[in-house]
């Protein structure tokens, strides 16, 4: 799909509505009381700064004319106390805000990547993984100024232009009016500019989350470039990514700019108009023009453009925060497919019956996998499954687990249908070790131990015996305490494959799963790993995908899949007498040996 590459950038599934932002209130909710006294002390500092100018005026018109060293005096005083008082309150606002915003995008982050735990294998298959985490990460971080200072400074500039225009007009009513010509010029630019920007942010957000997808990728893919000395054509694309970035980000960040001019601009205007205009009505001796209110009112013009700034900056950070607030409540409202009914329960102890009826499935509509499959298994049956690559067989295993819903059909355990029961409770039951032998950050024995965290070390140890990873485990450093890095790279394949089966074993599933699980693993140690399964899979039912096929011959029943069809079925050696597919496929690996 085009979401699925790099270089395409994604569409959204839903336009912005405001309903966002009411959503956005919800996480700030709970800190209402925590925001409500930091407006209120905000308010409190922005109606005592707002004295100042007011004071000035009765200093030039009033204590000066008549020498009142002792008054100007307490009014410097008063002054002094003013500004510590706000300064005070201001180092509180800091404090209070900074930890807030951090907890609204603690809870915002928590959201999405409890809501990633859920969603099933689809989304993962249909997305780069880099573009989901640019939206935990740098999509809420850009959240964080907006929600630790932008609703609260524009609330408290809101009271503030409040009380700068009330001491304006309580000053002169005539100059009021002309700095307030300025807005509706304002307002006009703000209008022309406002979609542009929208569009801007949302055109960015798509060119980070391309260039974190290939970075990611890069990273991933190091060795396989490396390899095939890939690096200039890698340093090609990323630096064509980076330049798209780039030119957004210049693009967007110039849409924002446009304000401050403006404002500034404007600003100036009306304070050479009060200028120009006041002093031309002082000359002629205009009623209510002194020296003092044009210093008074030069002050509150200074004011009063300050909070409107402000303002324009919380619009442009409002923008710049609706083009991820998009993106990260899209992930939240991802559906997830592959969840429980209503009315689901909690599957009984399993017994290890495993039947399919009519199963059909895709991944994509149209593109079918599987066709009518149908087969069952007794409990503690050692069910092989093999054919050709694209077949099918791993689809076949991983709709036992649910890890997808099927087009039709039905699969049973022990008669349940497995769509009626609660998911949780059905893989708990189950182990499985898929192709990918992924091993977590940390040590050996916690990467074992996450098949069962109530397992002590020596269940933990004794799961390593059975599958022949106990050897390699006690000669390295740390033996079981030895840290693995990311992906478990310090580690070989078949190392890494061990400690999986390890980790598969120690759930002790009554129904195991096992994905080419000695692909890796040399022959000698292969041998020794069938000797422990014997015991270990005696009472348990198991389905093994395995291209090697002397690892099945001892199988139940194998299945020879093509097609997403079972094209044969039976033991190893009746395949073989029926000189069919399987016996074909058996010829193919030991004809030359």
């Amino acid at each position: 799909m085009a979401r699925n590459k790099y270089d395409i950038d994604e569409t959204l599934q839903t336009e912005f509505n405001v309903s966002h932002l009411k959503r956005l209130t919800r996480y700030i909710k709970p800190y209402r009381k925590d925001m409500a006294m930091v407006i209120l002390l905000m308010t409190l500092s922005s109606a005592l700064g707002m004295l100042t100018p007011r004071i000035l005026m009765d200093v030039l018109d009033v204590y000066i004319p008549n020498g009142d060293i002792k008054g100007i005096v307490l009014v410097s005083l008063v002054m002094l106390v003013i500004y510590f008082i706000i300064s005070v309150i201001l180092r509180m606002k800091i404090s209070i805000t900074s930890r807030l915003g951090q907890n609204i995008i603690h809870k915002i982050r928590s959201d999405i990547f409890e809501h990633l735990q859920e969603l099933p294998f689809s989304y993962y298959d249909d997305k780069p993984h880099g573009k989901i985490q640019v939206r935990v990460v740098n999509y809420v971080n850009s959240l964080s100024d907006l929600l630790s200072n932008g609703i609260v400074n524009t609330i408290t500039e809101l009271f503030s232009l409040i009380f700068i225009v009330a001491f304006m007009f309580s000053i002169n009513i005539r100059l009021s009016i002309i700095c307030l010509m300025g807005l509706p010029l304002l307002m006009i630019l703000i209008f022309i500019i406002k979609k542009k920007q929208r569009v801007a942010w949302q055109r960015l957000s798509n060119k980070s989350s391309n260039l974190n997808a290939y970075i990611a990728e890069s990273i991933s893919g190091i060795r396989v470039t490396q390899s095939f000395t890939r690096e200039r054509e890698n340093i090609r694309i990323f630096n064509e990514l980076s330049n798209e970035y780039r030119m957004s980000w210049l693009k967007a960040v110039t849409l924002n700019f446009l304000l401050w001019p403006a404002i500034s601009n404007i600003s100036t205007w009306t304070t050479a108009a009060i200028y120009v205009i006041g002093i031309a009505w002082l000359d002629k001796g205009m009623t209510g023009i002194t020296v003092g209110v044009l210093a008074a009112m030069s002050g509150y013009i200074g004011r009063f453009w300050q909070p409107v700034n402000t303002l324009a900056g919380f619009y442009n950070s409002l923008l710049t925060a609706i083009s991820y607030l998009e993106r990260i409540f899209e992930t939240i409202d991802e559906p997830v497919l592959v969840k429980d009914k209503e009315g689901a329960y909690d599957m009984p102890p399993i017994v290890g019956e495993v039947e399919f009826k009519n199963v059909c499935f895709s991944y994509e509509d149209g593109v079918p996998i599987l066709n009518n499959v149908s087969f069952k298994v007794k409990p503690g049956d050692t069910i092989a499954i093999v054919g050709p690559t694209g077949a099918g067989k791993t689809t076949i295993i991983n709709l036992i687990s649910r890890f997808y819903n099927l087009d039709s059909g039905i699969i049973t355990i022990d008669g349940i249908d497995i769509s009626e029961v609660k998911i949780r409770s059905l893989r708990k039951q189950m182990g499985v070790m898929l192709q990918d032998s992924f091993l977590f950050s940390g040590t050996i024995m916690d990467n074992i131990r996450y098949g069962n965290m109530e397992a002590d070390d020596n269940k933990v140890i004794e799961a390593a015996r059975t599958v022949r990873a106990h050897d390699f485990i006690i000669k390295l450093e740390n033996a079981y305490d030895t840290e693995v890095n990311e992906r478990g790279t310090r580690l070989s394949v078949g190392q890494r494959q061990l400690i999986s089966f390890a980790r598969a074993l120690l759930a002790d599933p009554r129904i195991l799963i096992l994905d080419e699980a000695t692909s890796s693993i040399d022959t000698e140690t292969e041998i020794l790993l069938q000797e422990g399964l014997k015991r270990l899979l005696k009472g348990r039912t198991s389905f093994i995908i395995a291209h090697r096929l002397s690892t099945i011959k001892n199988a139940t029943c194998i299945l020879y899949v093509d097609d997403g069809r079972i094209m044969e079925m039976g033991t190893h050696d009746e395949l073989i007498s029926r000189k069919g597919l399987y016996y074909e496929l058996y010829l193919s690996q030991y004809q030359f040996l």
